[in-house]
């Protein structure tokens, strides 16, 4: 591929992945505003929805491409994925919009830290600075101290951000023998299936508001999906990554315009550091990182599949 068209397809999968983030910030941001709504609930129709939304994309190259032997993996995947999004929902409705996603896309510091025991994945130098860095952001917007006993808000989006690194480094453990497609199918109908019991036990008749916005989790989710799909076939993932934390910037803005949050300068400090930490140890280890950086959902198509 020449230089000028490299950069064109450079330019698409920047401008689908700022787009993907988007609609992951709206579908937080939908998530917080249906605060009324049981978190089995939202989880289940988050799941639910978007499996409905990309099976068509998923099974269009029928049910080979869905075949697996590991379905144990995929089922660690599920279990931890649902929980990072369960714990992303019940922390949002106690702290900052913003806050709460940034804590929850903390899984790029967390994964060098479960890669190490799991995969024997060796942590460098410069590895060793990036998670210094960004745990360093951790600790100015978490602020230890009594109050955090009282409301564990920030101590439930960071357990998100560690139960989304779980997810995404059995997504790499995935990714050699199956499909793009079956990773994200059997994320999608485990995560559904096991919701299910959640939401049948907190059932709660929502309201007309509520509908509307249960619907946009799950659209939101399902778009997401799809976009950061698109944007890794125009780009690499080490090329894509520090536009992740795009969902940052465009959460602070919505937080900022529909619940007139603001930033004071330690938590724009600690902003600063955790993206520049996770960047960083994105770039360090991209054998471990190619996957996307979005609360355990999207793997990198494999070129094979991809259409």
């Amino acid at each position: 591929m020449n230089a000028p068209a490299a950069q064109h397809g450079l330019g698409k999968g920047i401008a689908l992945i700022v787009l993907a983030f988007l609609c992951v910030a709206v579908m937080s941001a939908f998530g917080k505003a249906a605060g009324g709504v049981p978190i089995g609930q939202m989880v289940f129709f988050q799941s639910g929805i978007s499996l409905v939304l990309l099976a068509p994309l998923l099974l269009r190259g029928g049910l080979a491409p869905l075949r697996t032997s590991r379905l144990p993996m995929h089922l660690l995947r599920a279990f931890t994925g649902l929980a990072s999004q369960a714990l992303f929902f019940i922390a949002v409705q106690r702290m900052t919009l913003v806050d709460d996603v940034l804590l929850t896309n903390t899984a790029p510091l967390f994964i060098p830290l479960v890669a190490l025991p799991w995969v024997r994945t060796p942590v460098g130098p410069a590895m060793i600075v990036s998670l210094l860095v960004g745990f360093a952001g951790v600790v100015l917007i978490l602020r230890p101290s009594a109050e955090l006993m009282h409301n564990p808000a920030a101590l439930l989006a960071l357990g998100a951000g560690a139960c989304s690194a779980m997810a995404l480094v059995s997504v790499n453990q995935l990714a050699p023998t199956d499909s793009s497609q079956a990773i994200l199918f059997y994320y999608f109908l485990i995560s559904t299936i096991a919701a299910a019991p959640f939401a049948a036990m907190q059932w709660c008749v929502p309201t007309r508001t509520e509908w509307w916005l249960l619907g946009g989790v799950g659209v939101g989710m399902a778009l997401a999906q799809l976009f950061i799909i698109m944007a890794y076939r125009h780009a690499s993932a080490a090329q894509l990554a520090p536009f992740n934390y795009s969902v940052v910037v465009f959460s602070g803005v919505i937080g900022w315009i529909v619940w007139h949050e603001a930033l004071d300068m330690t938590a724009l400090l600690g902003i600063l550091l955790v993206c520049a930490g996770g960047i960083a140890s994105i770039r360090t280890a991209p054998h471990i990182h190619g996957t996307s950086v979005m609360r355990s959902t999207t793997p990198v198509p494999r070129r094979d599949h991809a259409s």
